[in-house]
């Protein structure tokens, strides 16, 4: 890859992945793209930056030959909670812009895409303790309807015009960086902040309530290393599950309290609680550990004490 192109380069994932490409394969070869939200002073002042609909074929296609893009990493989606909210929005950003970036790499004869899933494809049907790499995907929200549809479109891509895709179905994502979009697992970042600043936080799902959780420079790493993978030693393409840790949000609020004793937390289960209870507790990610060799660093304990670590200076110079 000489040249790429992300997509959705102020969320979550997508800021900080954009520093960790630039670092591999330097500033002016990693373009950052957003619709309309302006980057953080680190993405912009680090490299090329552009402004553009992905839902507007015409403008995607326009930034990708000004940089003779070769590769697009498409992180712009829109969540599960607000996915709920705004559902033919969510269609329409995660489905069309998706098409979008497929025809354009067909057209340009990309050398890769990668196009994220999510936990969120699994619903009634997938076993609760331990999803399958393969299973039954009957999501319940939205955003997971897309993320289905958009898996099995980047398959139909591969067989149908060779086009090298890949994709990884992420847990929970959890982040000292930048702050989570509107999705069902932000409690699990939201609750760390509210510890430092307040010592208290009120939770929207319950108590016992188990998901499958990574700690950001984990998500960083997965990814990467998948777009590193010789891609002829995959059996697998847009759909690999993707695991690293499970815990309840008790378990969660025990290991905040390892380090402030007098935090508390109380419970306000909303809607999200629904979605939640129809993703698994664990995903079995075997078929990317096979393929190409995944393997993550942090458990629950080593992330909250860098969590509450990184968080605790901010506050204390005031950025928080």
């Amino acid at each position: 890859m000489k040249k790429i192109l992300i997509i959705g380069a102020v969320g979550q994932i997508g800021s900080e992945l954009t520093l960790a490409l630039r670092n591999i394969y330097g500033n002016e070869n990693v373009i950052a793209s957003t619709r309309k939200t302006p980057p953080s002073d680190k993405v912009r002042e680090s490299g090329p930056f552009e402004f553009f609909d992905t839902t507007n074929k015409d403008d995607l296609l326009k930034v990708c030959k000004k940089y003779e893009i070769d590769a697009i990493v498409n992180m712009a989606a829109i969540l599960s909670a607000v996915g709920e909210k705004y559902p033919m929005l969510a269609w329409d950003v995660n489905m069309n812009g998706l098409i979008n970036v497929l025809e354009v790499a067909v057209e340009l004869k990309m050398k890769q895409v990668l196009i994220p899933s999510s936990i969120a494809v699994f619903g009634p049907g997938t076993p609760l303790d331990c999803a399958p790499q393969e299973t039954v995907l009957k999501p319940t929200t939205m955003y997971g309807v897309t993320k289905v549809a958009g898996e099995l479109l980047c398959d139909y891509y591969v067989q149908r015009f060779g086009l090298d895709i890949r994709g990884l179905r992420y847990p929970g994502i959890i982040s000292n960086e930048t702050l989570p979009g509107g999705g069902t697992t932000d409690y699990a970042v939201a609750i760390y902040y509210d510890a430092v600043k307040y010592g208290k936080y009120t939770c929207f799902v319950k108590e016992d309530t188990k998901l499958p959780m990574m700690y950001m420079p984990d998500c960083l790493k997965g990814t990467i290393d998948l777009m590193q993978a010789d891609f002829s030693k995959l059996k697998h393409h847009s759909d690999f599950n993707l695991g690293a840790m499970s815990f309840t949000v008790g378990e969660m609020a025990d290991s905040i309290k390892k380090y402030i004793p007098d935090f508390e937390i109380t419970y306000e289960p909303d809607f999200r609680q629904a979605i939640a209870d129809s993703w698994p507790d664990a995903v079995d990610d075997s078929a990317a550990k096979e393929e190409w060799g995944w393997k993550p660093s942090y458990d629950l304990d080593t992330m909250t004490q860098d969590m509450l670590k990184v968080i605790g200076e901010k506050h204390k110079k005031g950025l928080i």
